[in-house]
């Protein structure tokens, strides 16, 4: 009976040990820094914590650059007071005067109010395209799947299974196209903006703040250089072409109805020429 448990046991952490090397995202994918931190759950999934403190955030950004795709992953947010903190998952190009940017930023809040998810396109430098939204759940509480759909017609944001924004290409418009960007996600001190208007800052009573991550995937094309064509994975058509379909314009709506907190397309005091051409179009 000893030698068969001891057996069972073999069996099981050989099990845990395959599952967990076929999740190991974070360091085959990824180039890590400030603090941290990499464990396995119960199940095998790699869950990759984020570590804020007064010394230091977390961050990790991948080794590849994409052009299009579909990007998710999970997270699970800061518990209790999370005010001043900025959690991220978003794509970039750089840090340069022109650059694309995709963004997903978690601005925290105090404790019992509403997270504010922050969505923004840049494009050739130009990032005032922000559209903002209470969280209708507790990011904290359990790992909810965030999503970045991005082709050569439009940006997508999903939470779970709710498409909650659109942005659309227009040809006389910037737009993220033409620049292959990274894959990154942060944990950083953001006190002189992220809580109402930077009213409330961080308190460091409360570190260390963790955030987790974990099923990370990119299903998305990679250049190649040189104007060669794209390598794409196989039935990269099921996202490459993808737009809202009427129901799924329907979600869209319904954030924007009941979730939304602040809309740039809405913001007369910040665009006191007029508001920027695809506010009417979109």
């Amino acid at each position: 009976m000893a030698s068969l448990r001891a057996l069972s046991a073999a069996v099981a952490v050989a099990l845990l040990a395959a599952s967990a090397s076929a999740d190991s995202w974070l360091y085959e994918k990824f180039t890590t820094d400030g603090h941290v931190r990499a464990d396995y759950n119960a199940q095998g999934q790699q869950v990759t914590s984020l570590i804020l403190d007064r010394q230091s955030g977390g961050a990790f950004y991948s080794r590849q650059k994409y052009l299009y795709g579909v990007f998710s992953i999970q997270m699970k947010l800061i518990r209790g007071n999370s005010a001043g903190t900025v959690t991220s998952f978003y794509l970039t190009s750089g840090d340069g005067p022109g650059h694309d940017e995709i963004d997903m930023e978690f601005m925290g809040n105090s404790t019992g109010e509403p997270v504010v998810l922050n969505t923004n396109v840049w494009a050739a430098g130009d990032g005032k395209k922000e559209q903002q939204f209470y969280l209708w759940f507790d990011p904290a509480a359990d790992f909810h799947t965030y999503t970045i759909i991005w082709n050569d017609r439009n940006v997508i944001f999903k939470v779970d299974d709710l498409f909650i924004r659109s942005f659309r290409r227009h040809a006389d418009l910037p737009y993220p196209g033409g620049k292959p960007m990274s894959v990154h996600a942060t944990l950083w001190d953001g006190s002189f903006w992220a809580t109402q208007q930077g009213k409330v800052k961080v308190d460091w009573a409360g570190a260390p703040f963790v955030v987790s991550y974990r099923g990370y995937s990119a299903d998305a094309c990679t250049p190649n250089g040189d104007g060669r064509p794209l390598s794409c994975p196989a039935g990269t058509d099921r996202w490459m072409s993808r737009q809202l379909d009427a129901a799924e314009w329907g979600t869209v709506a319904w954030a924007k109805k009941n979730y939304m907190h602040y809309n740039y397309c809405e913001d007369g005091w910040r665009f006191p020429q007029g508001f920027p051409a695809e506010c009417s179009r979109n």
